[in-house]
């Protein structure tokens, strides 16, 4: 058990008046345990208590390691479960419970009076979650350090006649060659007009000349999610082209998303990649402590907003991460929150234009104390590939 994780949610509880939390979610028992589970319909559960009397609800048939440093209750198919927890509830004070909470189980306990009061308790949880702690940090760099390193490799599978699907498929070898231990999502990996929708799923589409190669992609290590976006040219650029790039370049700040292009890249769309990557470094220019996250968001969308494209920046600028790719919180126009020191989150502008091309590039960042990491380390300048 994490006590330092659980005091800190503990004390997010507090300021809503509550000392205790029934969590269900598997992630964040995972967080405060390190016991990864899938209970599938079956009652799964963590206590929290301010007493520090936090209590493990867990089925017979699952299975946990021996010792996770806190009272472990188990119960049979047979037996009536909520029952067994009330008897572990302050029934005179308040229960905060986890918005994954189903009414099966929530309902009964309601009935039961098994607490002076029921409120949702998710938020102290998942703002804890935002904040990494050291632990989580270096895990993260790590599986960003393998990103990269696939990322390498992952250009060199585009040639003539290739597919989309033909692509996909042979990025997990990579991942698990380079130490990861899985995708953390399905990789997307979109040619030419395909890459205009953001999600979009690996087909029998063949790259052709002129096609953007687009990748978003991320593994898993040690529990924790990675997350990068390129995009590259398959070909070759113009001499004009690559020193309007190279200018641009050398103005910019480091960062990670990638868009390839294949054979070449016309003039207009080198000015898409341009708009998208200058919007992606601005935002992450702005990222310290104190500032509000709809800044950020704000930022990229205004500067592409001003290059002519604005319509065509469909979704939020970023979303954090760790042990899930996408966790709670986002990087949007009505986030409110400011920037603290651990939080973790894509910086991931895009230009998506119907039925023409897509560009996103996108950064996991680190707040530190005076500023921010960039977690990614893949170089930016344009890739064309031959």
């Amino acid at each position: 058990m994490n006590e330092s994780r659980a005091n800190r949610i503990l004390t997010a509880l507090k300021e809503q008046g509550a000392e205790q939390m029934l969590i269900v979610d598997p992630m964040s028992i995972c967080y405060l345990t390190g016991v990864s589970m899938a209970p599938f319909e079956r009652f799964y559960g963590l206590l929290l208590r301010a007493d520090g009397h936090h209590v493990y609800f867990l089925n017979r048939l699952f299975h946990v390691p021996e010792d996770v440093g806190i009272e472990k209750v188990w119960y049979s198919d047979t037996d009536p479960v909520m029952e067994i927890v009330a008897k572990y509830l302050d029934k005179d004070a308040p229960l905060a419970v986890d918005k994954e909470l189903k009414a099966r189980f929530l309902l009964p306990l309601m009935e039961m009076h098994s607490a002076s009061a029921f409120i949702n308790g998710s938020l102290a949880v998942d703002t804890t979650r935002g904040v990494k702690d050291e632990e989580e940090q270096k895990k993260m760099r790590v599986a960003s350090d393998i990103n990269d390193k696939a990322m390498a490799q992952f250009k060199t599978l585009i040639h003539e006649g290739v597919t989309e699907k033909e692509v996909a498929d042979q990025m997990l070898q990579i991942y698990l060659d380079l130490g990861a231990d899985g995708y953390s999502f399905p990789p997307l990996v979109a040619f030419g007009a395909n890459a205009a929708d953001p999600h979009h799923s690996p087909d029998d589409t063949v790259v052709k000349a002129g096609d953007c190669v687009l990748f978003d992609v991320g593994c898993i290590k040690d529990g924790y999610c990675s997350d990068m976006t390129r995009t590259v040219a398959l070909g070759h650029a113009t001499e004009e082209m690559r020193r309007v790039y190279d200018t641009v370049l050398r103005a910019q700040l480091a960062g990670i998303t990638r868009t390839f292009y294949f054979k070449t890249v016309s003039e207009e769309h080198l000015k898409v990649y341009d708009t998208v990557r200058s919007a992606n470094e601005t935002a992450i220019s702005k990222i310290r402590p104190g500032v509000p996250l709809h800044v950020f968001d704000d930022t990229a969308r205004g500067l592409i907003s001003d290059a002519g494209w604005g319509e065509y920046f469909t979704h939020r600028l970023g979303h954090f991460i760790g042990l899930s790719e996408h966790e709670f919180g986002d990087v949007s126009s009505t986030n409110m929150w400011e920037a603290k020191p651990g939080m973790i989150f894509s910086i991931e502008p895009g230009i998506y234009l119907p039925k023409d091309t897509g560009v996103r590039v996108e950064d996991l960042v680190l707040v530190t104390e005076d500023g921010v990491e960039v977690l990614n380390h893949y170089p930016k300048q344009l890739e064309i590939i031959e």
